[in-house]
């Protein structure tokens, strides 16, 4: 449970009841409590509490929403093979298996571009932290996606939908004299940002510094978190904390409120230092308006840049530094070739920071020095 009791009632209080002449059917307790028994529950819906299932609700006319919660059925197996569990374990799945999953869109161009379907009928498991959608397009490297057939949207007792937003960490007000924060950005998918920014936060850990640390933007996925937390981060966060089962479709002003909910978090915890990261690519549309914001500029100290090539890293150095923000060096996948990183530390002008440099104690120092001298 992300919130505190009175946090909670004050958010469900917001939600439309549920009227069952035009959504469905409310299933007894009893039919919600069996059904549950022994169902695999994904990541994206560990802050749910489910002594708070009073029921199920169904029917034709039920539309689905982001951060719904459902239970389904797994009626074929696809791309996800394995679901991943509140604590991480990667569960094989099996025809007939049935799962606690959400509701939500999926952005991934190496995977899955999928939206919540407009009905509550059969659909897929798009992303193996546990997130339902129906599929519009794949990479050409993508197996057909695992096939769920929904039984009913998990309800409170009074028949109101139970949605992760309800769960969702309450607003603390800004700490003032946040600690000096790190953004790792980058060029897309797989450019090399999480474990820059894993190892960034080992280097931060390693010279002494309290580390936290959060994945602002993405799809509801624990393998980011469990890394950073490995690295030496306490706490970490990400955006399903704040109730959302993945930022793809939100609204710029959303987005921005994942922002400051998870960074006015970190700095309540004392923290000396955070690193951030943000999800896909810089023309991604709700990465786009994020890092365009005034209040993303106002939240980092420095920028490190991820991508794979030179010529990328080049072209995304300059649209940060055309938005006012402080590009402090490229990591990701080039700093792994000797001649891309020449290559790229010429056209950028910046240091190019492989795996060792941002484990290495001193390195890492200097950047937070930069940072303090910067603001």
């Amino acid at each position: 449970m992300y919130s505190d009791p009175s946090e909670r009632a004050v958010t469900t209080a917001l939600i439309e009841t549920e009227p069952a002449t035009s959504t469905g059917r409310v299933a007894t307790a009893l039919d919600s409590t069996v059904a549950l028994d022994g169902a695999k529950l994904a990541y994206t819906t560990r802050g749910v509490r489910l002594e708070a299932v009073g029921g199920l609700l169904a029917g034709e006319h039920l539309r689905p929403q982001p951060g719904d919660v459902v239970l389904a059925t797994v009626t074929d197996i696809g791309q996800h093979k394995r679901i991943e569990l509140h604590d991480g374990r990667r569960a094989t799945l099996f025809p007939g298996d049935r799962v606690v999953v959400c509701f939500g869109n999926r952005y991934a161009p190496d995977q899955f571009e999928a939206h919540v379907p407009e009905r509550l009928e059969p659909c897929d498991l798009v992303a193996a932290g546990g997130v339902a959608s129906r599929m519009r397009a794949s990479h050409a490297s993508m197996s057909s996606p695992t096939a769920i057939a929904p039984m009913g949207l998990l309800a409170y007792e009074d028949g109101r939908r139970i949605n992760l937003r309800d769960w969702a960490l309450p607003r603390v007000e800004p700490k003032v004299g946040r600690p000096p924060t790190l953004a790792v950005l980058g060029t897309s998918m797989n450019a090399g940002k999480t474990t820059a920014a894993a190892n960034l936060i080992h280097g931060l850990a390693s010279a002494g510094s309290r580390v936290a640390a959060a994945k602002v933007t993405g799809t509801g996925a624990g393998g980011d978190v469990w890394l950073m937390q490995d690295a030496g981060a306490s706490p970490v966060l990400d955006f399903t904390h704040a109730g959302h089962a993945s930022t793809a479709g939100l609204e710029p002003l959303e987005v921005e409120d994942v922002l400051l909910r998870l960074t006015a978090q970190l700095a309540a915890s004392d923290a000396e230092s955070v690193v951030l990261e943000v999800a896909d690519g810089l023309f991604q549309a709700e990465t786009a308006a994020l890092v365009a914001s005034a209040r993303f500029a106002a939240a980092v100290d420095g920028v490190l840049f991820a991508g794979s090539d030179a010529l990328g890293v080049a072209l995304g150095t300059r649209h940060l530094r055309d938005l006012g923000l402080p590009v402090r060096g490229v990591t990701g996948l080039v700093s792994a070739s000797p001649l891309a990183a020449q290559e790229a530390a010429s056209a950028t002008g910046l240091p190019v920071l492989d795996l060792a440099a941002l484990r290495d104690p001193a390195t890492v120092e200097g950047l937070l020095q930069r940072q303090l001298r910067a603001a």
